[in-house]
């Protein structure tokens, strides 16, 4: 009697077909590993594509102009000598000089610092304003729910530079960075607080949550614990994008003289400064727009892969 062809029970990821010589052959080894997590997951899919680096690297240089410009030049910003107004680019002034006569490579590098941070700390609190008032809508629902979306109903009847046009004019004499950052993130935090109720609602229906209920855990502690975690994912891609929106409304707001006083340097007042000097020289307009541009297209570059990283359907795609 030919046992060549015998399986026994537990050992069916083992034998394989017979070889010639009758006996089994193992051709394959039980994997007893876990499953990768979503997010391990998504840094498997995140360092292969070659958009992330790129837009990865442009961010950290866009962070290390604004947190340490000193290692990039050592000339004052604010440093002005009208004799040499729209003066040609050299050596130690790479890119020339501006109708001030202020050098506009120092000017650009710290402009980084009041742009990117009013877009750094908006974010945040839009993040966290959103996110806190999502999760209780979506977690809770009932009145709570019934509440969040008629606030953001007659928030997003407003638009949004518009309000944020109107309300900085209560702060004329008193524009900063905090008052820019509060009023933008008064005016952006409902699409958040959407984005995150969606997903709250989504997420407490899992059995993992029905579980803890059951083991009888603490609301905060599910929320905490299992909730937030898992619909962290929508939240995390819409800050990415939010945060290169948020640096473009500051520009804008700045641009339009509304926004940060003219003593602090960012690269919106740079580029209302710079139009008044557009046909004699373009470059004075083109290195505070072109950083800007640069800057907000790696931040939503950096959060379409993320999407794409953080979504299975989009990765097989």
């Amino acid at each position: 009697m030919r046992k060549d062809n015998l399986i026994y029970p537990g050992q069916e990821h083992f034998v394989s077909d017979t070889d010639e010589t009758g006996l089994g052959a193992v051709d394959a080894v039980s994997d007893d590993s876990l499953p990768a997590s979503m997010w391990g997951e998504a840094w498997k899919y995140l360092r292969r594509r070659v958009l992330f680096w790129v837009a990865g690297v442009i961010i950290l240089l866009a962070l290390a102009l604004a947190a340490f410009p000193s290692l990039f030049t050592s000339v004052n910003p604010k440093f002005c000598e009208l004799s040499h107004s729209l003066a040609s680019p050299t050596v130690s002034h790479p890119f020339g000089f501006d109708r001030q006569g202020c050098d506009i490579f120092a000017r650009t590098v710290y402009g980084a610092r009041a742009s990117v941070s009013v877009g750094i700390l908006t974010t945040a609190a839009v993040v966290l304003i959103g996110g806190l008032l999502g999760t209780l809508a979506g977690y809770f629902g009932g009145i709570a729910d019934a509440v969040l979306s008629r606030l953001t109903d007659i928030i997003f009847a407003v638009p949004f530079l518009l309000a944020g046009i109107v309300v900085m004019q209560m702060f004329h004499d008193n524009r900063t960075t905090f008052t820019v950052v509060l009023v933008l993130a008064v005016f952006g935090w409902p699409s958040i607080a959407r984005i995150t109720r969606g997903a709250v609602m989504q997420t407490k229906t899992e059995e993992f949550v029905t579980a803890a209920q059951a083991l009888g855990e603490s609301r905060l502690r599910i929320i905490l614990r299992h909730i937030v975690p898992n619909a962290a994912a929508p939240m995390i891609v819409y800050a990415t994008v939010a945060l290169g929106t948020f640096i473009v409304a500051e520009a804008t707001l700045s641009f339009l003289g509304v926004g940060l006083p003219a003593d602090i340097v960012s690269w919106g007042g740079d580029i209302s400064r710079a139009q008044v000097s557009l046909r004699v020289q373009p470059a004075v307009l083109f290195y505070p727009a072109g950083a800007l541009a640069l800057t907000v297209l790696s931040f939503i570059m950096m959060g379409d892969v993320v999407r794409d990283a953080l979504d299975p359907k989009m990765r097989k795609r």
